[in-house]
């Protein structure tokens, strides 16, 4: 009984020993023949991660996964329209590690970024995105196993980035002028709810009507200039067309019952209540 505790005492000594040693042990770093000292650590450094951008495939699954493994274009994350489960757990592909940038933002610009590719995450969703009909395009819903896997995938990232809701995107959203992805369709509000995303409060929108009708006409040099403000890309040589589509994009986004990109009282105030909401910082 004696050496027993002897023995324990001496393992505890050693412990404490190893442990003081450690602490006065500079914080370093070896690799191969040189050494990193880390101690100090700068404070003028961010995330570089800012963004996450959601897409649509516009193809099935097989296909859209070819497609995002050639070497052509890429995203970080692919679910499938009907997660496969495994041991009771939903299925998403990863094919880019969060450490490298995938291709999935082209041409892109959110909040006086470009080029979104370096600084965002982007996931992509099966869904086969519109088919064109003699009323316009018909968008494809989303099914709710497929959303519930993209919240809990969304809400990670959020997390582990301290990504802002207003930086929570659409493809159209950096691209207006070429993409439409992912679509009317998709639920922003249910992801807002589950603390990924923006999403405009109805009384403050409400408020900000301030009686007027929804599809009152207002200045869409003003309403652009919100816009900018809460992201979108706005060049003041834009035609009339150009200026529809950042409005449309917007309203898909936002105001999914009317996107055909007037400029219009609602559309107004539902910018001004996400500015309130979410002002830059």
């Amino acid at each position: 009984m004696k050496f027993l505790k002897r023995w324990q005492a001496g393992v505890q000594l050693v412990g404490f020993l190893l442990l003081a040693g450690c602490q006065t042990q500079p914080s370093t770093s070896q690799t191969h023949n040189y050494r990193l000292e880390t101690t100090r650590q700068a404070q003028g450094a961010d995330q570089r991660i800012r963004f996450l951008v959601i897409h649509y495939t516009a193809e099935e699954f097989h296909n859209a996964l070819n497609t995002l493994t050639d070497e052509h274009v890429s995203a970080h994350y692919l679910i499938p329209a009907r997660p496969p489960l495994v041991a009771g757990k939903a299925v998403a592909w990863q094919l880019v590690p969060e450490s490298m940038r995938a291709w999935h933002a082209g041409a892109s610009g959110w909040q006086g970024r470009n080029n979104l590719n370096d600084t965002s995450i982007g996931i992509e969703l099966e869904n086969q995105g519109f088919t064109p009909t003699m009323l316009g395009q018909r968008f494809y819903p989303y099914p709710a196993g497929q959303i519930n896997l993209l919240i809990s995938l969304s809400q990670d990232i959020v997390k582990r980035y301290q990504i802002a809701p207003q930086n929570v995107v659409a493809h159209s959203d950096i691209a207006p002028q070429r993409k439409e992805d992912p679509g009317p369709q998709f639920p922003w509000q249910k992801l807002a709810e589950n603390g990924v995303g923006a999403w405009p409060q109805a009384w403050r929108v409400k408020a900000l009507l301030h009686g007027r009708d929804a599809h009152q006409p207002v200045d869409p040099v003003l309403l652009l200039n919100k816009l900018a403000r809460y992201g979108y890309s706005v060049d003041p040589g834009m035609t009339p067309r150009q200026q529809r589509r950042v409005i449309a994009a917007f309203q898909m986004h936002f105001r999914q019952s009317d996107y055909r990109g007037e400029a219009d009282a609602e559309t107004e105030a539902t910018v001004d209540a996400l500015l309130q909401q979410y002002p830059s910082p």
